[in-house]
């Protein structure tokens, strides 16, 4: 009977340490594949040659404007930071950005899906002003930079007015916030 029992035990203590074995060889399976690299991401920049660019006139608040990029090719696209504005033909620098508007994250567009920018056209603390017909869209890459080339959109109404106060918003992922500084 004791050797039975011993035998036993033995058998039992084997198992125990295949058990362990094995399950530590999984551990480490499963560990080696979570540090697999990870397959790269197919998006691209959003530029003006893959998306959809429309400025609209918004009735609330006042004295803005909502841009609409639309992602139109067949990859999803980043809208980094914000776009580089020009009101009118003859403006010596762009729009500056609200920096308090900054997403947590980058803007990922789907195909088919659009990122959002106020802009702000003026205010009574702004000086001078002019009305525009024009407003120069650049698109931004991953370090701040311009992409492509500028595209050209028609002002609503024939034109608005613009004055030194005015400003975009960084790219959101609904118009609501885009509209909500």
């Amino acid at each position: 009977m004791r050797i039975a029992t011993r035998l036993l035990s033995r058998t039992a203590a084997s198992s125990v340490v295949v058990a362990a074995a094995l399950a530590f060889v999984g551990v480490q399976a499963a560990g080696q594949a979570a540090a697999a690299p990870k397959k790269a991401s197919t998006a691209v920049t959003c530029t003006a040659s893959n998306t959809k660019l429309t400025v609209t006139e918004v009735s609330r608040p006042i004295n803005h404007l909502l841009l609409k990029a639309t992602n139109t090719g067949t990859k999803p696209c980043y809208a980094y930071s914000a776009p580089f504005l020009r009101a009118g033909d003859d403006a010596q620098a762009p729009l500056p950005w609200a920096t308090e508007t900054t997403p947590q994250s980058v803007v990922t567009l789907q195909p088919g899906r659009s990122a959002y920018a106020g802009i702000l056209t003026y205010s009574p603390d702004g000086e001078g002003g002019a009305d525009v017909k024009t407003l120069g869209v650049l698109l931004t890459d991953k370090k701040g930079g311009a992409t492509g080339e500028e595209k050209t959109l028609k002002l609503p109404h024939g034109g608005t007015f613009f004055n030194s106060a005015a400003s975009v918003t960084y790219w959101q992922d609904n118009a609501a916030d885009a509209l909500t500084w």
